[in-house]
């Protein structure tokens, strides 16, 4: 399959996937629990994994995912071409409810994120790109919408904005004293600097959408966590760094926990 025919199906898998979510999301009561690292899962999040993993099976490619059963480096260390999911990224918000959350599906190529999908199910925002393809952005997408549609009738990102501040992202969730430093520094450079407070990797695709500056992340996140965003950011002419501003951020590494990053 090419990367344009395996990006429709991520496509296609994500807004299944929101689907699975919204059924959760709607009822009045639904159960927390707490996995081994101390972070929430709930049913939604297995639901939309089990759909996500249905819809990518005619693909015939190894998937890595949060909510699925972990696979050994040496194992891992010989795929070429896989997919590293998200199922619900953004937990907390789902249980805060308040719409910020989002399915996370990338494609990633031996250490390299080559496309990703983010659908929000609740705002039903839906963005997808390819680093030499150019990234998009969609509005409540049918079920059958694909990249190309995208292209013809989707946002081209980044949008041309008018902003009159600098703006920089920042987690809802997780905000730590070096990331307060590090915004800190900014608004000495930058006198109009504002912040925004979003929850899972809504903060990356504002970046790509040219609706903010600069998303700081000092603090712990996986691969999953930034893997599809980081080929939508790529493909909207930004980028995902270290904190030497150099070093792109690598995937399928020994262990799959990002070092700290900044997007821009």
């Amino acid at each position: 399959m090419t990367i344009l025919r395996l990006i429709n199906q991520a496509i296609h898998a994500s807004i299944l996937a929101g689907s699975k979510i919204r059924e959760v999301y709607s009822q009045t009561n639904f159960e927390v629990q707490l996995k081994n690292d101390q972070t929430p899962v709930t049913r939604a999040d297995q639901n939309a994994h089990d759909e996500i993993m249905r819809v990518l099976a005619s693909c015939q490619l190894p998937v890595l995912s949060e909510e699925g059963t972990t696979t050994g480096f040496q194992e891992r260390k010989n795929w070429d071409l896989f997919w590293m999911v998200d199922p619900l990224d953004g937990t907390k918000e789902f249980i805060k409810r308040n719409d910020e959350f989002t399915v996370n599906i990338a494609l990633i190529n031996k250490n390299t994120s080559v496309a990703g999908v983010i659908y929000a199910p609740i705002t039903g925002e839906l963005y997808a790109g390819i680093p030499g393809s150019g990234a998009y952005k969609l509005i409540n997408p049918t079920a059958n919408c694909s990249f190309q549609f995208m292209q013809q009738s989707g946002t081209k990102l980044p949008e041309k904005t008018d902003r009159k501040h600098f703006t920089i992202a920042v987690s809802r969730s997780h905000m730590n004293q070096e990331t307060e430093a590090y915004i800190e520094a900014l608004r000495k450079k930058h006198q109009s600097a504002q912040v925004i407070n979003l929850g899972s990797s809504l903060k990356m695709c504002r970046i790509a959408e040219g609706t903010a500056d600069v998303y700081p992340k000092f603090g712990k996140t996986m691969e999953w966590d930034t893997a599809a965003a980081h080929a939508i950011v790529k493909a909207a002419g930004k980028n995902i760094y270290c904190t030497d501003l150099r070093t792109e951020l690598m995937y399928n590494k020994k262990e799959l926990q990002n070092p700290h990053f900044i997007v821009l």
